[in-house]
């Protein structure tokens, strides 16, 4: 009898796939958790997801939706009543104009960027990415097999892009700015003013869209004030604007959000969106809905999480400025911190070894503090780690309090 040999099974991996990063932020937030569920009381504070339940209205819609029935697939470009509302936000909220066929919503903001880049971008074209930037960035430009181009920025200038910069990188590969503001990982939002300068640039290039992550514009703190890109001057008809619901309505879990833009762009992300997930989920739609009648900027219950927020910011910006060789940007929006620790690369630590980069800090600061962080080389800034302050006050409390002990183990080695 002939003996059949099977042959080895083929495990490669498309190569575009294989070019991706995995994100840190993931990774960490996992390593935490399974630290905790190990037994050790780590304190997680890597992950961008507010510590508040989802407001009891927006929670009672989704209950009601499915107490009613309301658990079938809704069109793809999401319920015209949700695209509605949502026209009716960025009218009266951004002061830009939308027909619910110029919106769609998604599983997420997260999956509005990808297809926004995707449908845009072609191979061998650039997308410029200030940083510090959003970890996800960069790996969606290779995912369209674009070039990612960092814009490097400078704490001492509140981590904004310098109009010189921009001039500076652009060519005729350019094809996607995108703009974050308030901005993750820094907290830093660019005035008006900025934003016209960078508008003046842009028009002067037919081919550069601009991608603006506007996902956390109601998480702003006083006297900064958020404006829309699109909103300026011969804007709208190159800007795809994305928000969402996550951030500012607690809503993470429920994944959704929606791009507005021109109607060819928003029906190419459509394309993509029929072919890869469908609409979002019918039941995460009516609590959509429910969110956006909260009243302005989510009435009072996002304001109450925010004064939650800018107690935590001004707690945490007060402790780390007592740390000697720490360099902060006060963050206007958000809920991070992205603080400058470099001054202690170098330091020999007993029983651990060199504290070279922000990896092997954060590596540190579990070990002996047992709080998670995240290294900046994952923002494309080695010299920061990101701090998410969306975690109750007690907690952050007792955070810094280990955070002190193990940093006094170190020593600065640069001059502040």
């Amino acid at each position: 009898m002939a003996i059949v040999r099977e042959e080895a099974v083929d495990t490669s991996i498309s190569p575009r796939v294989s070019a991706l990063r995995p994100s840190k932020t993931m990774a960490i937030t996992d390593q935490a958790m399974a630290l905790r569920q190990a037994g050790v009381p780590v304190i997680g504070l890597a992950a961008g997801e507010p510590d508040f339940d989802t407001p009891p209205a927006i929670a009672e819609a989704g209950m009601d939706a499915i107490r009613n029935g309301y658990t079938r697939y809704t069109p793809n470009a999401g319920t015209l009543e949700l695209r509605k509302a949502i026209c009716t936000k960025l009218q009266e909220e951004n002061g830009v104009s939308y027909l619910p066929d110029e919106v769609l919503v998604s599983n997420g903001a997260k999956q509005c960027i990808t297809q926004a880049v995707l449908a845009v971008c072609s191979p061998g074209d650039e997308v410029l990415i200030p940083a510090p930037y959003w970890v996800s960035y960069p790996e969606m430009a290779r995912l369209a097999d674009a070039t990612p181009v960092i814009l490097p920025t400078n704490i001492s200038e509140n981590f904004l892009l310098r109009p010189e910069l921009l001039t500076d990188k652009i060519n005729e590969k350019s094809r996607l700015l995108i703009l974050c503001s308030p901005s993750n990982p820094t907290g830093s939002v660019y005035p008006k003013e900025l934003l016209e300068k960078i508008a003046d640039i842009v028009k002067k290039h037919p081919r550069l869209l601009v991608l603006s992550d506007e996902i956390y514009e109601h998480i702003i703190y006083q006297p900064a004030k958020h404006t829309s890109f699109a909103s300026l001057p011969g804007m709208w008809e190159r800007t795809l604007t994305v928000n969402g619901f996550s951030k500012a309505f607690a809503m993470t879990g429920w994944r959704l959000g929606y791009l507005a833009a021109p109607k060819h762009f928003v029906a190419a992300c459509g394309k993509i969106q029929s072919q890869f997930t469908s609409g979002a989920s019918s039941i995460s739609q009516k609590a959509g809905v429910a969110a956006l009648n909260l009243g302005y900027a989510g009435g009072e219950a996002v304001s109450t999480m925010v004064k939650a927020f800018q107690e935590r910011r001004d707690y945490l910006v007060k402790n780390f400025k007592e740390l000697p060789g720490v360099k902060i940007s006060e963050p206007q929006g958000a809920f991070y911190l992205f603080i400058d620790f470099s001054a202690y690369y170098g330091s020999e630590v007993e029983g651990f070894g060199t504290i070279k980069n922000s990896e092997s800090l954060c590596i540190f600061l579990l070990e002996k503090a047992q709080v998670a962080l995240v290294p900046g080389d994952a923002f494309g800034d080695d010299k920061c780690i990101r701090i998410s302050y969306a975690a109750s006050l007690t907690t952050l409390q007792t955070a810094m309090s280990k955070l002190k002990e193990a940093v006094a183990l170190l020593k600065p080695c640069v001059a502040a």
